[in-house]
């Protein structure tokens, strides 16, 4: 997971897993690994969204700053921060979680085995 966290190829560690800012190199550069065989769907941004609500925004709801001063100050100086380290915080979190893929070895390929549709 580190490997990820760092934005690394989580194979080798010595290519990178992007290419652009959120989209996953297709083939690592360095070892030639599949990298797109891990499906980070929604994961990454659910945990984001989840660390930044609970890191940021749960303990902001305490100072009485906020509730006292006019919201036209307030939204810019709270939500341009946010979105911030939202931006910031997701292709680490998304590496992390196609490292946790790749430690754990599900593939994209598995996916059939994880659906309830199988089940019908």
């Amino acid at each position: 997971m580190t490997r990820g966290l760092r934005g690394r190829c989580p194979h080798c560690e010595a290519g990178a897993l992007y290419w652009k800012y959120l989209k996953v190199e297709p083939r690592c550069q360095v070892c030639g690994h599949d990298i797109a065989q891990y499906p980070a769907d929604d994961g990454p941004a659910y945990f984001t969204i989840l660390i930044v609500g609970h890191l940021l925004v749960a303990p902001l709801l305490f100072f009485p700053i906020i509730w006292q001063a006019p919201a036209a100050i307030m939204a810019p100086a709270t939500l341009i921060p946010l979105a911030v380290a939202t931006l910031a915080l997701l292709p680490r979190v998304k590496g992390a979680f196609i490292g946790l893929l790749y430690a754990l070895k599900v593939k994209e390929a598995d996916a059939h085995l994880h659906s309830a549709d199988m089940a019908d």
